[in-house]
């Protein structure tokens, strides 16, 4: 299959899948996410591949979160708030071949959230990581906040959310949000290293390993489900809107006034 906004590599058993969208730091539209659920499941379901790497494209960043350039009320695409979102995440935790983030650069919003699913996160000595949903006008009320939680700490999940700080690779390794960072001309080469002694390892007690690590959080999925349904709601709020609003106009946005 041919991607619009992805790049598809196997490298000696290993699926490298980009998001290729660099010029819009790697955030992600409507089709960016159809495209991550086929080629998650693709790579998930092929029995050459022993693990997957989630990476994107250029120097500045891994993803941050969705296109607010395509975002009105709702977003460009399927769903409920117009991305698949929830597919996605769930696509990340389904596959019986672990996902490891390979993050060069920012890992904001919606891409801090695919770094808090994957399996693993490797990032190096460039890396930014954080939220700025409440800044914009929007939240994560799913895998994005309760398995956050679980990952890094109740408090620190909250301090995270509430005051959109931003971290470099070194905290997130701290916090255990990522497992290691390294300098940024390693990167790559540790990546695959790490992907590689994954696909040495018998492939059927790595899926019912990673079964068993989500089995503790599934419930959340439901969690997930009914919080993307409020955020629909919240988006058809003035409040929502004037964030993308403040962004676009590049000034501190004003939600007192609207909220209710």
């Amino acid at each position: 299959m041919q991607y619009q906004d992805l790049l598809y590599e196997v490298r000696n058993r290993v699926a490298w899948i980009t998001i290729n969208r660099p010029d819009k730091m790697n955030a992600f539209r409507g089709v960016t996410c159809d495209e991550l659920i086929d080629a998650v499941y693709r790579a998930g379901y092929d029995r050459e591949i022993g693990c997957i790497v989630l990476a994107g494209a250029g120097e500045r960043a891994f993803c941050t979160g969705g296109d607010q350039s395509a975002h009105d009320g709702n977003y460009d695409g399927r769903g409920t708030i117009g991305l698949p979102i929830e597919q996605l995440h769930q696509a990340v935790r389904d596959v019986p071949k672990p996902v490891i983030a390979r993050v060069q650069g920012f890992a904001i919003g919606g891409g801090n959230v695919l770094c808090t699913l994957c399996d693993l996160t490797i990032c190096s000595d460039k890396a930014v990581f954080g939220q700025v949903g409440p800044k914009m006008g929007s939240v994560d009320p799913g895998y994005g906040t309760a398995l956050l939680a679980r990952v890094v700490g109740e408090k620190k999940a909250r301090e995270i959310w509430y005051l959109c700080r931003r971290y470099s690779g070194e905290q997130a390794v701290q916090m255990g949000l990522a497992n290691v960072c390294v300098p940024a001309a390693e990167l790559d080469a540790t990546v695959q290293q790490w992907a590689e002694e994954i696909c040495d390892k018998s492939p059927t007690a790595i899926a019912i390993a990673k079964r068993s690590f989500n089995m503790d959080t599934a419930h959340q999925a439901g969690i997930a489900g009914m919080g993307m349904y409020a955020l629909k709601l919240y988006y058809d709020t003035e409040e929502s809107r004037e964030g993308v609003r403040a962004l676009q106009d590049k000034r501190k946005p004003d939600f007192r006034k609207f909220a209710k």
